[in-house]
């Protein structure tokens, strides 16, 4: 039997993945809670840097998800270890784990999702930008590969600097001739993550009910989140506590970064989020309806060619890309000010990538 612990974990992975439009109706909400194993389609997940800060707590949440049949662990060393500490837990996937670039192909092989935590962490002083040149040749390594091996496949990218790594990826798939926009995300959650935990703290509510937005980016002021949409509604925050608000979840790696003084960056706070996307990636996949979640996406909803914003996951990936709603003064402002920012990001990675 399943542990206190293990339901407490599944009960909140799904509480937060499920969180959906006002307009979903209770009989969405029956489909969702029925959608167990039982019933669920096998599905291949893997997990690229699973021997990594993020990689290891997402290869236990990805086994705790009932929705996942085969979990693939996959890194250039450490991998049989952790593929055998995570195995030994008596929930439903097969767990092999995978060593070096010769076992890659086996890794991806008929994978329906593949997340990548892959690279090195943040180190105090060091920007998202700091880790671009070692996580670049990363990411478009093992893109390389996904284009080859698992055409196919959702790609949730969680590889820093996700501005940048986001187009990299589509770069290369466009190279092989694979590219779905439909199917490649940069894994924001974290951000949603945050601003609901903040919001929470500072509004008073319960954060189980909380739901914000944000859009924008995954880095410092290209992170915007609009509390102005933030539910449940008749907080009555100051615009200086707005302001504060914003600023601590754009700053909120850094404060991590700082509180492990060089020992580590948001590793486990990160794979959480990492697991709740994939999570809702798996329930779209499975046709349960009105997932919605916030994602760093190719969109025409601004003028930047990727930008995060709520998106509807279905059978295919990105189903809908959903408008930004009405905001605020001050963060309209803020959308005009993350612009060149994030676009100086976006074209750096596709230079890299056609280099």
């Amino acid at each position: 039997m399943r542990t206190s612990m293990f339901r407490s974990v599944e009960s909140a992975i799904r509480r937060v993945s499920t969180s959906s439009p006002s307009t979903s109706t209770s009989s969405t909400h029956f489909a969702r809670r029925c959608f167990s194993s039982e019933s669920a389609p096998a599905r291949k997940v893997a997990v690229l840097g699973a021997a990594g800060g993020i990689g290891q707590p997402l290869a236990l949440l990805m086994k705790l998800n009932p929705l996942v049949s085969s979990l693939s662990l996959y890194d250039i060393a450490g991998t049989p270890g952790v593929a055998a500490d995570v195995s030994h837990i008596n929930t439903r996937s097969e767990v092999a784990g995978y060593m070096g670039e010769d076992q890659l192909a086996q890794a991806l092989n008929g994978c329906d999702l593949v997340i990548i935590p892959a690279g090195v962490p943040r180190k105090p002083g060091m920007t998202r930008d700091d880790l671009f040149n070692i996580n670049a040749g990363i990411v478009k390594t093992l893109c390389t590969a996904i284009a080859k091996y698992c055409p196919h496949a959702l790609v949730n990218m969680i590889s820093n600097p996700v501005n940048s790594t986001v187009p990299i990826a589509a770069e290369i798939f466009k190279k092989a001739g694979t590219y779905d926009e439909k199917r490649l995300f940069g894994v924001t959650t974290l951000d949603v993550v945050r601003a609901r935990t903040f919001f929470a703290g500072k509004a008073n509510v319960n954060v189980a009910d909380v739901n914000v937005p944000v859009v924008g980016g995954h880095a410092g002021i290209t992170i915007l989140p609009l509390f102005s949409q933030a539910t449940p509604k008749g907080s009555n925050l100051s615009d200086e506590e707005i302001t504060a608000l914003t600023k601590r979840t754009q700053d909120g790696g850094t404060e991590v970064v700082e509180a492990k003084a060089g020992k580590g960056s948001a590793t486990l706070s990160m794979a959480y989020a990492g697991a709740v996307f994939a999570d809702a990636c798996l329930k779209g996949l499975n046709g349960v309806p009105d997932i919605v979640e916030c994602s760093y996406v190719q969109s025409n909803i601004t003028d930047i060619p990727f930008f995060a914003s709520k998106v509807r996951l279905g059978k295919n990936g990105v189903e809908e890309i959903l408008g930004l709603g009405p905001m605020s003064d001050f963060e309209k402002e803020g959308l005009e000010k993350l612009k060149p920012e994030l676009l100086s990001s976006i074209e750096k990675g596709v230079k890299f990538a056609n280099q």
